[in-house]
């Protein structure tokens, strides 16, 4: 069985730092891509960041030069280094992986809230 466990959330003041861990496990087949994803209250899930072997990573225009993802392959972990951060990114942060089947999972959230 699939099981993605995020940490790293929390509370932190604008223009601080938080970083995220999600380790996946019960994985089998090959991961094709891991991704963390955000949802504010009453706003639509929205793509973070995202990173594969195949086309390295990927960012949204509000995460460019301040976050940064990585991956620990051998590890199945992937890592969320979120900078400079504001109110606007308060949110639950999802992880999210795609395997080769593209068959994708989630994790079950973990909240960060910017606020002084």
């Amino acid at each position: 069985q699939v099981q993605l466990v995020e940490s790293g959330g929390g509370l932190v003041q604008p223009g601080g730092s938080l970083r995220l861990s999600c380790a996946a496990s019960g994985i089998s087949i090959p991961i094709y891509s891991m991704g963390w994803y955000r949802q504010a209250p009453g706003k639509q899930r929205e793509l973070v960041a995202l990173i594969g072997s195949r086309f390295g990573a990927n960012y949204a225009d509000s995460a460019k030069g301040r976050f940064t993802i990585s991956a620990d392959n051998a590890k199945n972990t992937a890592y969320l280094q979120m900078n400079s951060l504001r109110p606007e990114d308060t949110a639950v942060y999802y992880c999210n992986v795609v395997i080769l089947t593209l068959d994708g999972y989630w994790g079950q959230g973990t909240q960060v809230t910017v606020s002084s």
